[in-house]
């Protein structure tokens, strides 16, 4: 497929983009790898607060790329997350059978989508990471709009691609209501979209993704659906 034919709306229309073919990354192409840590958490939850900072502490880490997803299911404690969406707390329940756990909570964090813990408990999570590597058995390349992945062994359904748009840094929000009301709440690299954009059969592939506006950052996550992470980079 020409670049002429691709189509030009995000969404549903993205997978469409998708191309396969013999597309093998030359190893300097490939964008840095890194340790994917999902901090899943809410606005709403008093418990949120210290796990939100120690995730505060891993974001300057260059291996790493700490995510915040807000989720929603605490919206009735009085404070509606500013950041929430549905999407994320689809994405923590889907994780949830494959680490063993009967339902979604807050603060939750996956490592790689492989470990989970409380995000509270700082040495837990400390540990958590130390003994996490950067999954990369599939190269990512990540060039202005354009993403291209390299060839590998996929599962034998294939693979979840994801587009991740983040906001890199910390946000401040001021909590008028709930169980938090009357404190500020730091967020790290706070979550504004994720899209699946398509399956990776282990050929190459390759798709445009609109520019992202002004102070927003792409990742692109690779996994087994609901568990592992293959492979992960950001712009």
């Amino acid at each position: 497929m020409g670049r002429s034919d691709h189509a030009r709306r995000y969404g549903v229309a993205l997978a469409a983009l998708l191309t396969t073919g013999a597309l093998l990354l030359p190893a300097h192409a490939a964008s840095r790898p890194v340790t994917v840590v999902e901090l899943f958490t809410s606005q709403g939850c008093s418990s949120v607060p210290p796990a939100n900072r120690n995730v505060m502490n891993l974001e300057k880490r260059p291996d790493l790329l700490p995510l915040s997803f807000s989720v929603t299911y605490w919206d009735q404690l009085g404070w509606k997350d500013t950041f929430g969406a549905e999407a994320f707390t689809t994405r923590q329940r889907d994780y949830e059978p494959s680490l063993g756990r009967d339902g979604p909570f807050t603060p939750q964090v996956v490592v790689n989508g492989r470990h989970d813990t409380v995000g509270n408990k700082a040495e837990a999570l400390r540990a958590m990471v130390a003994g996490a590597k950067p999954p990369a058995e599939v190269a990512i390349d990540i060039t202005g709009n354009v993403v291209k992945i390299g060839t590998g062994i996929a599962p034998s359904s294939g693979a979840d691609v994801w587009v991740v748009r983040y906001r890199p840094g910390v946000q401040s929000v001021d909590i008028a209501r709930g169980e938090n009301a009357g404190t500020t709440l730091p967020v790290p690299n706070v979550v504004t979209d994720i899209k699946h954009v398509g399956r990776w059969l282990g050929v190459g592939m390759s798709f445009s993704a609109p520019a992202s506006e002004a102070g927003v950052k792409t990742a692109v996550i690779i996994q087994k659906p609901g568990g592992p992470i293959l492979s992960a980079a950001t712009d």
